[in-house]
């Protein structure tokens, strides 16, 4: 028998904030990967959660005693429109696992079947895209970046429709929450301040403990978001990536990495880069994700405002509203310090931002492949240019930019050598390429599961070149075409 010790605080906590649910039985539950240092990290069994109680679990059809699941009720801004319901449509929480470190992690499904805010959909979930968010929360975690975790793939043995009939799975992941901006909005759309306080108590119970109990917990709680959110969306932008679709129903108060449907990283360096089919205006375009998350952070500050002065919410506004300028400083701080790693400075300053700025200009004149041009950079740190040549045409440019770096590295502590050692740490060697994510997701469909696991294998390492796997290095062919993922997956 399967035996996990939940501690729900969520469904304990919350009630009237979620629905009580349990998925449909999977016809045929077959477990396609376990992460299985991730299962011991939770404190689980993965042979119990290989056998058939664990996949029970997986898939959502049989529950521990010890589990509560739910779907959890939230709104959100869409593409900048507002839906006042939401919620789980087709996810449920399992439960919380307090890991062996003491930190408490949900255990969420997404695939599992209807509930009650499905709005229409079936709540089923294809394989491609479970193994999508598998690949990419992996690679990101391994990246150095917060995001959700993915925990486990299970094929289910029935077939989903959407545009063609494809084989059904469900995906197991785990966060340090999935409390959203869109959970907040929730409950301010419908006037309910007492529940909107709850859960804004509960929020800094759990991920801000120190603020628990203090007058201004509530702005103070606003600017630790902002804070986590700027961060974290400069270290996207430090390696390239694209969400895709940052709804405030997809971004995570606890600064994660949440949802990934359309998203990508970039190949060819282009600031306008946009890989969702539905993203035609550009609005989640690589270049203006930390507009968007300026904007979906004074949505929460929207619904902040009641608990911030219950007498007069708009008199909370200035100091709110204060909260919400300094986000553009806070994340261009957040992004000098991410890009001055990647050319070698351990404190870059305003006065570097030119030095940055001037490298993505030669990458976007040449729409040269941005992870691969950061790569050789410490090689020509250490006097090798063969590699930033060979990808930038424009010599009399690079040379000018060369002249410079080399003037400004030099001035570093322990000048070119340490740079050097700073960008290998700074720069991932491998991503996940868009056209290897594909082959693997397309091999899965024939049952063949051996490119996936070396993709997951290579990409465990992301930062160390290793012998014999240079084929990962480079970006698409040029046959690949552009790039485009999907909504809705």
């Amino acid at each position: 028998m399967l035996t996990i010790r939940f501690d729900n605080s969520y469904a304990r906590e919350l009630e009237g904030m979620y629905i009580p649910w349990t998925g449909q039985p999977a016809p045929s539950p077959k477990l396609l990967i376990l992460n299985e240092p991730l299962a011991e990290e939770l404190g689980l069994d993965p042979k119990a959660l290989a056998g058939t109680d664990g996949l029970a679990m997986l898939t959502g059809s049989a529950m521990p005693e010890t589990a509560t699941p739910l779907a959890m009720a939230y709104a959100g801004h869409q593409f900048g429109g507002f839906s006042p319901q939401l919620g789980d449509g087709r996810a449920l929480l399992v439960g919380e696992i307090v890991d062996r470190n003491g930190h408490r992690r949900d255990l969420h499904l997404k695939g599992s079947g209807p509930t009650p805010f499905s709005r229409g959909g079936d709540g089923k979930a294809a394989l491609g895209p479970v193994l999508r968010e598998y690949i990419m929360s992996e690679a990101m975690h391994a990246l150095g970046i917060p995001t959700t975790r993915a925990l486990a793939a299970v094929a289910t043995g029935e077939t989903v429709r959407r545009e063609t009939a494809l084989p059904g799975a469900v995906l197991a992941r785990v966060a340090s929450s999935h409390l959203r901006v869109g959970t907040f909005q929730f409950f301010l759309a419908r006037g309910e301040t007492a529940r909107l306080r709850r859960l804004a108590d509960y929020a800094i119970r759990r991920h801000d403990p120190d603020l628990d109990g203090h007058a201004d917990r509530y702005a103070a709680f606003l600017r630790r978001v902002i804070a986590r959110q700027m961060a974290l969306v400069a270290q996207w932008m430090a390696v390239g990536f694209v969400h895709g679709v940052m709804n405030t129903d997809n971004c995570a108060i606890s600064g994660e990495t949440i949802d990934y449907g359309p998203c990508a990283f970039l190949d060819a360096y282009d600031p306008k880069a946009v890989f969702s089919s539905i993203d035609q205006h550009g609005r989640y375009a690589y270049d203006q994700q930390p507009v968007l998350a300026q904007w979906n952070v004074a949505r929460l500050a929207e619904t902040l405002l009641p608990l911030i002065n219950p007498e007069d919410p708009e008199a909370a506004l200035p100091d709110a509203q204060d909260a919400i300028e300094e986000a553009p400083d806070i994340y261009a701080g957040a992004w000098r310090v991410q890009m001055g790693r990647k050319l070698g400075l351990e404190s870059a300053d305003t006065a570097d931002e030119g030095l940055i700025t001037g490298f993505l200009s030669l990458l976007a004149g040449e729409r040269a492949d941005f992870t691969g041009s950061f790569a050789t950079l410490a090689a020509a740190a250490r006097g090798d240019d063969a590699g930033i040549r060979d990808r930038i045409a424009d010599r009399s440019a690079l040379d000018d930019w060369l002249g410079a770096w080399r003037k400004r590295i030099a001035r570093e502590t322990g000048g070119a050598a340490r740079a050097a050692e700073r960008m290998s740490r700074a720069n991932p060697v491998y991503i996940p390429r868009n056209h290897r994510v594909e082959a693997a997701l397309a091999s899965a469909h024939e049952d063949d599961l051996a490119p996936l696991h070396e993709l997951l294998e290579v990409m465990r390492q992301p930062y160390t070149r290793r012998a014999g796997l240079e084929a990962f290095e480079r970006p698409a062919p040029d046959d690949f075409g552009p790039y485009v993922t999907y909504c809705g997956t």
